[in-house]
């Protein structure tokens, strides 16, 4: 699928051929640039692990690019790698922000924990409250302003990544316990692994 997007606060003359930038979740390539607007070539996965194949003309999304090797990092690390497609349950306004619960997959749902990670279309955001099949976040005033959440309503559908470390640790449990079932994540299989 080609995605064409016009930009508000990005100029497509800064960007480059190739150049990798965030479109609500999904890490996608510069394939072009035209005056006011940016191209991208969506491939396959990319269609099928997020909510691009539903992506309409007109629809709004939130556009972020690659950090550079000595940037500050302001949330997690977001790769643009889609775990999957999460579902809006609930939202509520209250006192100047608003509080999303998510829906989450059973393949997602052991990498997310409490005071955790995640980003939602790419947002990086802080895990309030989690259970087995969703999760909570609260979109605070500046989130509202330079994102696209705030426009989520119940019944929406959301990508979303789960932090990179949670994957690995996953991973890497999963090999562990493959050596022995009655084994557990301990301080020594951890140094086995270079983690201390």
């Amino acid at each position: 699928m080609r995605l064409t997007v016009a930009p508000d606060s990005i100029s497509p003359s800064d960007l480059e051929h190739g150049e990798s930038i965030a479109v609500s979740g999904p890490c996608l390539s510069v394939t072009s640039t035209s005056g006011e607007t940016v191209s991208f070539d969506v491939g396959v996965e990319s269609l099928q692990c997020s909510t691009a194949g539903q992506w309409r003309a007109g629809r709004r999304v939130h556009l972020e690019r690659a950090l550079r090797l000595g940037d500050r990092l302001g949330g997690h690390l977001v790769l643009g790698h889609v775990d999957g497609v999460g579902r809006v349950v609930h939202r509520v306004e209250e006192k100047g922000l608003i509080r999303l619960t998510v829906s989450l997959s059973k393949k997602i749902a052991p990498l997310v924990c409490e005071k955790g990670s995640i980003a939602v279309d790419g947002v990086s955001l802080t895990v309030n409250e989690v259970g087995r099949e969703d999760f909570s976040v609260a979109l605070i005033p500046e989130t509202l302003e330079r994102t696209t959440l705030g426009r989520l309503v119940r019944g929406d559908y959301v990508n979303l990544e789960a932090d990179i470390l949670a994957r690995h640790l996953a991973r890497m449990l999963a090999f562990h316990r493959g050596e022995d079932e009655e084994s557990s994540l301990d301080l020594e299989f951890l140094a086995r692994c270079g983690y201390l």
